[in-house]
């Protein structure tokens, strides 16, 4: 069988709590519905056993508490299945949401705070001090990179380059948006990535490039990363055009020919999700960005963001 007729087929199942099925707008990711009741049955446990967002950001045991409950009420064969979609090279993505049952901003990021405790660990995000962070993006913005600015593309990038810690993962979830036409989350797997034999075997795919990041994110840390890696004898990727140095004209030329593929690559998904769903992402083989929106002077969206390292299997 193919690569392409193999991809979203491994995990489509169905059980009593939940179903999993191939994603309609990529071959390369599943949606996951868990059922309504499941929902409203998880949040009120966490209602009943009075936990509440502050207490998951002071209280770390909590958060595995209460993806616990989201197990007793999916079952264990849940934790399996967002695992091995996220460490399967063919697929490496779900998107995920709470279907209506409530709009309810704290219980998105409880709900966001169970499935990633089902696979790892989130990292301590500077940018907020907390262990998730929540940014809006508006029609004005004086911030100090592309994140918040919403009229221009924030382009295809990892996580975490310019921190010394593993960002294996990554969940982003919509939590408001209104008065808000494009934006859509680009996406780009590395295999479909055209030209990713022509860029991870350059003599400088290897090379350590200077990373540093600006201000508003709070780390004041240099890092040295190579820009492209292995990992089960697969290429992986580490890469922000923001927040490299290069040393010469000719890495210049590297990197912005490597973005400039990639950024007009035909494989790159632009991703529609509602607000209440998550999408979230191997971040060692999946490139991520966002399309520009259209001006609007009421442009309002809220997203939050988790990224941290796999659990050891």
């Amino acid at each position: 069988m193919s690569i392409l007729a193999k991809q979203g087929k491994a995990f489509i199942k169905k059980t009593a709590g939940y179903e999993v099925k191939s994603h309609p707008q990529s071959g390369r990711l599943y949606h996951i519905d868990i059922d309504r009741s499941v929902i409203q049955n998880f949040l009120t446990r966490v209602k009943e056993e009075g936990i509440t967002v502050q207490h998951l950001e002071y209280t770390p045991y909590s958060r595995r508490i209460i993806a616990d409950y989201l197990l007793q009420l999916t079952g264990d064969d849940f934790q399996e299945t967002v695992r091995g979609i996220l460490h399967d090279r063919e697929t490496g993505g779900y998107t995920i949401g709470l279907q209506d049952v409530t709009a309810d901003k704290d219980e998105y990021v409880i709900f966001a705070t169970a499935l990633t405790h089902l696979v790892g660990t989130p990292n301590f995000d500077s940018m907020t001090g907390k262990y998730y962070a929540r940014f809006t993006v508006a029609h004005t913005d004086s911030s100090d990179s592309y994140l918040r600015q919403a009229y221009r593309l924030f382009t295809l990038h990892t996580d975490g380059t310019f921190v010394d810690e593993p960002t294996d993962w990554l969940l982003m979830m919509k939590m408001t948006e209104e008065h808000a036409a494009g934006g859509e989350s680009r996406l780009l797997h590395l295999d479909d990535w055209k030209d990713l034999g022509k860029f991870s075997t350059h003599p400088l795919a290897t090379h350590k490039f200077t990373y540093q990041a600006p201000k508003s994110k709070n780390v004041d840390q240099e890092v040295q990363r190579a820009t492209f890696f292995n990992h089960h004898n697969k290429p992986c990727i580490c890469y922000i055009d923001q927040f490299v140095y290069p040393d010469t004209i000719e890495e210049a030329k590297y990197l912005k020919e490597l973005s400039d593929s990639m950024e007009n690559d035909e494989s790159v998904i632009e991703l529609k999700l509602p607000v209440g769903d998550l999408v979230m992402l191997n971040n060692l083989f999946w490139l991520h960005g966002r399309a520009a929106f259209e001006v609007n002077p009421k442009l309002n969206r809220e997203l939050m963001r988790q990224r941290g390292r796999f659990a050891e299997i």
